[in-house]
């Protein structure tokens, strides 16, 4: 079932540093139906990245069903959630180091 999406609090902020270290960043928080906040391209890579309120408390800031449903259908690459700017970007440097996991070992959940 679809709902508007709004999105976490933090996520503008993720996005201009994204951005400001060079990545191109478009947002899918409309999309709904478990499908991650951002996609994110650098270095000839693409990750997915599910944003999450940091200042909320942990029970609040889990997955949706939705969002585990979609996380344990994903067949493609990398998938992060992040809590914050300093996390999205760690995202950012294993992109362009060339570490990018494959497929379902690419979940990488930096967020605190």
């Amino acid at each position: 079932m679809r709902r508007a999406h709004r999105i976490d609090a933090n996520q503008p902020d993720i996005v201009a540093a994204l951005r400001a270290a060079g990545a191109t960043v478009c947002s899918l928080a409309g999309v709904a139906d478990g499908v991650p906040d951002l996609l994110v391209g650098a270095s000839g890579k693409t990750a997915l990245i599910e944003v999450k309120d940091g200042s909320r408390c942990p029970s609040e800031r889990r997955l949706t069903p939705d969002q585990r449903k979609w996380r344990a259908e994903w067949q493609g690459g990398t998938l992060a959630v992040v809590c914050d700017v300093e996390s999205a970007l760690r995202v950012l440097a294993v992109m362009r180091a060339g570490d990018e996991p494959a497929t379902h070992s690419a979940r990488v959940d930096v967020a605190a």
